[in-house]
């Protein structure tokens, strides 16, 4: 069993980590979003684009460091990988908002469950992308 896990470990070593920081940058995400709509008053979109910033701001840190432990260290490889980032995670910020909008202010959907659903689907995308493309 000791063997199993051990090698389990070693074959989803981006993987593991990745998803234990997604589900926190998800918390972070959706905690956001729920404090700045329920007791800010802010609008569904503008609760939406807040979490967002926070959540990447978050991911990025995180993904940097403890899932694609990056060697980058120049000034200019850092800032390439940071827009690089932002840039993919504008793409996949537009589809959290999107499905916010379509699902919660035109179709009357909790926006709780939409918000959970929609940080589901982004973060399969942006493993994806930080895999291929950020941080290769």
């Amino acid at each position: 069993m000791k063997r199993l896990i051990i090698q389990i470990c070693k074959q989803y070593k981006d993987v593991i980590p990745y998803a234990i920081f997604g589900v926190l940058t998800t918390v972070v995400n959706i905690i956001t979003y729920y404090v700045s709509s329920h007791f800010g008053g802010l609008s569904v979109m503008q609760s939406t684009v807040i979490a967002w910033v926070l959540a990447v701001l978050f991911a990025y840190i995180t993904n940097r460091k403890w899932v694609f432990h990056s060697n980058a260290c120049s000034l200019y490889g850092i800032a390439k990988e940071l827009i690089t980032f932002f840039t993919c995670r504008l793409t996949t910020g537009f589809v959290d908002i999107g499905c916010m909008y379509i699902f919660v202010d035109l179709l009357d959907i909790n926006d709780i469950l939409v918000k959970t659903a929609a940080n589901i689907l982004v973060i399969v995308l942006n493993y994806i992308a930080s895999k291929v493309i950020i941080f290769k």
